[in-house]
């Protein structure tokens, strides 16, 4: 498929890497047909604050939007809001919409997402429990929460945590459940978690680790309370489900396209179907940095990939890949994170990690893999740089306060 047959392009999505994939695809020169296809009611709009600033009322709900409505007119882009992706008839090139629809296409993005890993337990269909993930979700939530509200929130990963905090602030009493030995375990240190523990519990949260829920009870068709595997109950007017979640990847999957966990894609974003490609939470795309391949849920892939599938589709060079990155805000804290530190086998600490700034550096066989920052800035931007130069350093510098980050990557990310 070369540029100039690209007539019409559909985008199947309506988050940061449909939205990306749009405005990359205009400002690299496309001038075909281009329409966004998306589940969701709403124009394409920034996910990460509805844990954070949206939930606590500190957001307004059109800021969310990546761009306005009157954006998408400029700029020729047809709008299926609120109507399901059916089916890909790849043999003839047609997007069969949940309404009807038929839409014929030169090349495809499917950008869908990833969704909320469902509760198996009884009573998780009762009202008053909820996932976090969409806007409707959230709209739904931040009425109930006010002081006094009592809140139990099943897994303790970072939307756990930040809805959490977000949740302290509006005044609900909030206890945060989790089954391994400490929040956050699969992602992080010790040393990270039993900061976010100290610091929520300083807030009032309760932490509950090595629990197990047994079932959600309820009263008149809403949830109640928690019954844990001891027998324990605890009261609830609302409980949150942040158990982690699955790509969107049946809709390729029904048209053949090679897909493992998340849709399988190369660098530019192709996947088995040359006129296909994927971009977002619903790929399994390679880790340059890393020699493996993987899915990444964060606005810098989102983007990220976005970018490369339109510079792919438009025969242009795609951005320089970076080095995975994400964030968290938590009451005043900010983490940043820097790399993939899963399957570390050492990790250093510089600074005081009972202090609010400090950073978490994780090792394998001597390579840096990645960083933890606490309100730490230069360690979070230099470590970067350090995985991408991939020079072997003395872990002891990093180590050493008395080196500023400046120095270190002076050295050593030339």
């Amino acid at each position: 498929m070369s540029r100039e047959n690209l007539n019409c392009i559909l985008v199947i999505g309506g988050g940061q890497a449909g939205a990306q994939a749009l405005i990359s695809l205009r400002q690299n020169g496309y001038e075909g047909a281009l329409h966004l296809i998306a589940e969701e009611p709403f124009l394409p709009y920034q996910r990460p604050p509805l844990s954070k600033a949206y939930l606590k009322g500190e957001m307004a709900k059109e800021r969310l939007a990546f761009k306005p409505q009157d954006w998408y007119e400029s700029h020729n882009i047809t709008l299926h809001l609120g109507v399901r992706a059916d089916k890909i008839d790849r043999e003839n090139h047609i997007l069969h919409l949940q309404d009807g629809t038929e839409l014929t296409y030169d090349a495809l993005i499917i950008a869908t997402g990833a969704r909320p890993r469902p509760l198996k337990l009884e009573g998780a269909d009762l009202k008053g429990v909820q996932d976090l993930r969409g806007l409707d979700d959230i709209d739904q939530l931040r009425p109930a929460l006010k002081r006094g509200t009592r809140l139990v929130i099943i897994g303790a990963g970072y939307i756990g945590l930040e809805a959490a905090a977000a949740a302290r602030s509006l005044g609900a009493e909030v206890t945060v459940l989790e089954m391994a030995e400490r929040v956050l375990a699969r992602v992080t240190s010790p040393v990270i978690s039993t900061f976010f523990t100290q610091l929520h519990e300083r807030q009032g949260v309760s932490i509950r680790t090595k629990v197990r829920t047994d079932c959600l009870m309820g009263k008149a068709g809403h949830v109640s309370g928690v019954k844990l595997s001891t027998g324990e109950e605890l009261p609830a007017d609302i409980v949150l489900v942040g158990i982690g979640v699955l790509p969107n990847q049946e809709l390729a999957e029904a048209a053949g396209i090679l897909c493992e966990t998340g849709i399988c894609v190369d660098e530019a974003g192709r996947t088995s179907d040359p006129d296909i490609f994927a971009a977002g939470d619903c790929t399994s795309r390679p880790l340059i940095h890393y020699d493996r391949r993987g899915r990444l849920e964060s606005v810098h892939n989102a983007i990220e990939q976005g970018k490369c599938v339109a510079a792919a589709l438009m025969e242009k060079p795609g951005p320089k890949l970076d080095v995975p990155w994400f964030w968290s805000d938590q009451y005043h804290i900010k983490l940043q994170i820097a790399g993939l530190s899963q399957g570390y086998e050492n990790f250093i600490v510089r600074g005081d990690p009972t202090s609010e700034r400090f950073a978490v550096f994780y090792f394998k066989a001597g390579k840096l893999l990645g960083v933890d920052a606490i309100n730490a800035p230069p360690e979070f931007l230099v470590t970067k740089k350090l995985i991408i130069s991939g020079s072997a350093l003395a872990p002891e510098e990093l180590q050493d306060t008395s080196l500023s980050m400046k120095e270190i990557a002076a050295k050593y990310a030339a």
